[in-house]
């Protein structure tokens, strides 16, 4: 039996699949960074950040 909290989350996900999918997406990159990211892969966002702030 799922607990309600669970059951409130997925009607959420399912109701802003928008928002959901940056929120994980977003997690999902921090994960990276903070976890196996080696010194190329940082440079490279850094280039990536760069390029987009202009």
């Amino acid at each position: 039996m799922k607990n309600k909290q669970t059951e409130a989350n997925k009607r959420w996900q399912k109701k802003n699949r928008g928002r959901a999918s940056y929120l994980r997406d977003r997690s999902t990159t921090r994960s990276f960074i903070r976890n196996k990211a080696t010194e190329k892969d940082l440079q490279e966002m850094l280039d990536l950040i760069m390029e987009k702030r202009k």
